[in-house]
């Protein structure tokens, strides 16, 4: 029979345990889960999603809103009600987003670790704190859930008394330990730590840091820029300087005023800012829109005027830009799929490159980012990103704009990557990007006159600091 782990018990709670003993009471695991009372079912299901989420990221390495869609649609996801499914995907959002600090914090409160074999006892113990401690969820619903959830599994049945045992301890000196941790520090991998504080000093490092662990707020961008102020009232959103609408996190998408007739679309107020460096008046401009997926640069350029071709190098991508034209109302054509060799035999006024990267300049809204990216990522990423603004060059004519853009903070996929570009291609030059151009503040441009924004970064006009995407975006014009 393998080890039995136990809690640390405090001096009571081992009097407790020693009482419990002498009277011939076992403290070894159950043999029998105790079966969940019919008020707790709803909750267990909802929390088997949860789990499931956790596990799909940080155990099978999926990318957590794939994981996400995929719950959403099986059966289990279906009937729960939205609201218990959207408290669930926060919930395991929060566990990747502090997975570090929580870990540490659970070691120091068993005498010895899970093991391996023993993770999904581990996972219940992961979220039963992050409810208790991010998320202010009463202690005996987080901890009596986690329990009942704990005896239905039998891969986890024989830790229900020790998962029981450290959620009380949690509950009661986890915020106290907590702040002797630097939880910050813990969340990030090494490797992404170390590069930001040598890239941008610790201080801006943990300020980077400290915005994306943050929940993002919700951005739209507006089909028609005329109508912000009408639609802000509608929704009870702010108008940002930078066009789009912001609202707090939360609530069903599908269910504000203005979703379904395609009024307008979510997008971070960075993500919306490439495609304006084009212009506000794009009539009758010929604009190639390469990555193009999910759409929404796609549908800026087109509600502007502007006839677009958007290309992907993935054919589902490009149903999914398909699906949401559809109901957003501007039309663009569809080209087959790969924006590395496409080759249309023409040239375009403008082109857009929102090129694949590490994404980690948007870690608010995707915290598996932090469990799934590794450092040798980046050199498969620029050389894919080298070979598409080669490729992005060739469909440019001459006099025409091209943007170059990514959501990551490192150099290699911003500012390098152009510099070699330029050394390369002497017939493209910088168009800078001036203050106060769609609401662009001074601290967001690099001295070339590059975008450069970074998650604490806040657009005029939010109600609260709530920050934005990482971006970098370089607006280059060819010569004639």
């Amino acid at each position: 029979m393998p080890p039995v782990i136990r809690a640390k018990l405090e001096p009571r709670a081992r009097s407790w345990a020693a009482a419990k003993v002498k009277e011939g009471a076992s403290l070894e695991p159950r043999a029998a889960a105790a079966k969940p009372q019919p008020t707790q079912q709803a909750g267990l299901a909802a929390r088997e999603m949860a789990l499931d989420l956790v596990s799909a990221v940080l155990d099978r390495n999926r990318v957590f809103d794939d994981a996400l869609a995929k719950a959403f649609a099986s059966g289990k996801g279906l009937a729960l009600a939205p609201r218990p499914r959207a408290g669930e995907a926060d919930r395991a959002a929060t566990v990747l987003r502090h997975r570090g600090g929580l870990e540490t914090l659970l070691a120091d409160f068993m005498e010895r670790p899970l093991g391996e074999r023993h993770i999904a006892a581990q996972r219940l113990l992961l979220l039963g704190a992050a409810q208790m401690l991010y998320l202010d969820t009463p202690a005996h619903a987080a901890i009596n859930l986690a329990v009942a959830e704990c005896r239905r599994n039998p891969a986890t049945q024989r830790f229900d008394k020790l998962v029981n045992a450290v959620l009380r301890r949690v509950s009661l000196e986890g915020r106290t330990r907590l702040a002797d941790i630097d939880t910050l520090r813990l969340s990030y991998p090494a490797w992404l730590w170390q590069r930001w504080c040598d890239i941008y000093g610790e201080e801006t490092a943990r300020r980077i840091a400290e915005a994306s662990l943050s929940e993002a707020a919700l951005d739209l961008t507006l089909k028609s820029d005329g109508d912000a102020s009408a639609w802000a009232e509608k929704l009870g959103a702010t108008v940002l300087t930078t066009g789009s609408l912001r609202l707090p996190a939360g609530g069903r998408i599908e269910e504000k005023d203005g979703f379904a007739s395609g009024a307008w679309w979510v997008q971070d107020a960075a993500a919306a800012l490439p495609a304006t460096l084009l212009g506000r008046d794009l009539a009758g401009q010929d604009i190639a829109d390469l990555c193009a997926a999910p759409g929404g640069k796609t549908a800026q350029l087109a509600a502007r005027g502007a006839k677009v071709t958007a290309v992907d190098a993935s054919g589902e991508r490009l149903k999914r830009v398909a699906e949401n034209l559809s109901r957003l109302g501007p039309s663009a054509d569809i080209a087959p799929p790969d924006a590395a060799t496409w080759d249309p035999g023409r040239t375009f006024d403008a082109v857009l490159l929102d090129a694949p990267c590490t994404a980690t300049g948007t870690i608010r809204r995707h915290p598996d980012i932090l469990h799934l990216k590794r450092h040798s990522d980046l050199a498969k990423l620029t050389a894919i990103q080298t070979n598409l603004l080669d490729a992005a060059s060739r469909l440019v004519r001459p006099g025409g704009r091209l943007v170059y853009c990514t959501c990551s903070l490192e150099p290699e996929e911003g500012r390098a990557q152009i510099e070699m570009f330029l050394a390369k291609h002497p017939e493209f030059q910088r168009l800078p990007i001036q203050a106060g151009e769609e609401g662009i503040a001074a601290e967001w441009l690099t001295q070339s006159g590059d975008l450069r924004t970074l998650p604490f970064h806040t657009p005029a006009g939010s109600p609260v600091a709530s920050g934005m995407d990482g971006f970098y975006a370089c607006r280059l014009v060819r010569q004639d």
